[in-house]
């Protein structure tokens, strides 16, 4: 019987009821179809429709520093390195580049570049921004105005409710944007557990900030429990709020990354420190995903500064660049396995936007001492778009040592254009194609954050789902 407390919930009462609900449903392990069965039972259709089928898309963001963005090249690597010949490029697999099919614009994969094998996740390499070296928090790829993209990107995600919207770990700048909501950031990937853990209980057993609604919350809950039909998780209800046990022993046992896990991802005793961090934190926060806990994962990734990468010929590199796309190959495994909480028809892997930016992609045509200088002083924002953007290489990083703008109306190389006079608008693009693939392609919600020249030619339109 639908309770008119519940079903008269609007704007943010509503969306706490349904954040509560679906971790409810998520420690109880409901299967969503029996969620939505009970939301439209106690809370009317609306709130269960709200909760249907989610409008956003979920993100995961790194963040590199002190040079760590350089890493990312040996993964997704400029063209004009990984086809060339001159053994002083900065690369381990020199003339083993090989051109991607299914890409609207050039794209070239290494030997260990992630997501060969699959159709679905493909890469764009945005050249716009500046050299930000040695800056801890780099964003002139992520800058739209007065707003930042991930903080953009979150408030865009506010549409549809979890438990902690952002997870931040490593102590990442997230910037402002109107609506954003305030972030839960840890030190290392291992306290995420603990994050959930402590917040969720904490956070329900502190007291309804809706006195009235207390009831009516709890009978509602007690329609999940009655929907799990799990004798054994009846005793968790006492006095009309979730027991932290339940929460504590439920998602501590769901979220902690196995060794399966963490298998599926490469990681093994000779991976790179950085690479065991995102994993594990990538790990955790898919598993919340599936959940509906989070909506985005912000996180430090490389921090170091490989000026000695190549000293020693190409065997470190190698290590780097094959642990970076084992990591990404097992990031898209475990998201085909995972159900989408927002869309039963769907996985995670149909659900994610995954982008990188960092403060320099270091000097690519002159592996001594691999220096931190980048041609025409540019950035690169990478990003995963989830079928949302156009993809491969916007602009072009020339042996020249040159960088080469690119028209935001088209996504074309424009080699008459001065970089330097457009660095900053060809970011901000960069980073409203981010947000147009998080709103699942309503342009309307990226104009809201972002004012610069359209970006139709460089996203997708009329992609749905």
């Amino acid at each position: 019987m639908v309770d008119q407390r519940l079903k008269e919930l609007r704007g943010t009462s509503r969306r706490d009821f349904l954040r509560w609900s679906a971790t409810v449903a998520a420690c109880l392990g409901i299967e969503r179809a029996r969620l939505l069965n009970v939301l439209n039972d106690t809370a009317g259709t609306a709130a269960a429709d709200t909760a249907q089928c989610n409008t956003t898309l979920r993100h995961i963001h790194v963040v590199d520093g002190n040079g760590g963005l350089s890493n990312w090249t040996l993964a997704f690597p400029i063209p004009a390195v990984v086809k060339g010949n001159n053994a002083q490029f900065s690369h381990y697999a020199m003339g083993k580049g090989v051109d991607a099919v299914g890409y609207d614009k050039p794209y070239t994969y290494g030997p260990d570049s992630p997501w060969q094998q699959n159709s679905t996740w493909k890469m764009s390499a945005f050249v716009g921004g500046q050299n930000e070296t040695h800056t801890a928090t780099p964003n002139s790829v992520m800058t739209l105005g007065g707003n930042t993209m991930i903080a953009s990107a979150a408030a865009i995600q506010q549409a549809n409710p979890t438990l902690l919207p952002v997870l931040a770990v490593g102590g990442i700048q997230f910037g402002t944007a109107p609506g954003a909501p305030s972030i839960a950031a840890v030190g290392a990937a291992p306290q995420l557990v603990d994050l959930f853990n402590s917040q969720a209980s904490r956070s329900l057993l502190q007291g309804d900030a809706n006195g009235p609604l207390a009831e009516a919350y709890y009978k509602a809950f007690l329609g999940l429990n009655a929907a799990a039909g799990k004798a054994t998780v009846a005793k968790a209800y006492g006095t009309g709020k979730v027991s932290m046990n339940l929460l504590a022993r439920n998602l501590a046992t769901q979220l902690t990354p196995t060794a399966a896990d963490l298998a599926l991802f490469g990681v093994g005793n000779n991976t790179p420190g950085a690479v065991t961090n995102m994993s594990r934190a990538m790990i955790t926060t898919m598993k919340a995903f599936s959940l509906g806990l989070t909506s985005m994962l912000i996180m430090r990734g490389f921090n170091n500064d490989p000026h000695g990468l190549f000293g020693g010929g190409n065997a470190q590199a190698t290590q780097v660049g094959q642990a970076i796309g084992k990591m990404l190959d097992g990031l898209h495994a475990l998201g085909k396995s995972l159900p989408d909480p927002g869309c039963s028809s769907k996985t995670l892997a149909d659900a994610l936007v995954f982008s990188v930016s960092g403060d320099t992609y270091k000097q690519p045509f002159n592996r001594d001492g691999w220096g931190d200088g980048t041609p025409g002083n540019s950035n690169i924002l990478y990003v995963m778009g989830a079928g949302h953007i156009k993809t491969g290489w916007f602009g072009e990083i020339a042996n020249a040592n040159t960088a080469r703008a690119w028209d935001i109306s088209t996504g074309n190389v424009n080699a008459a254009a001065n970089y330097a006079n457009v660095r900053g608008q060809l970011g901000a693009a960069a980073g409203a194609a981010a947000l147009f693939a998080v709103a699942k392609g309503d342009m309307r919600r990226v104009q809201d954050f972002y004012n610069g020249p359209s970006i139709d030619g460089i996203v997708n339109l009329n992609v749905t789902g």
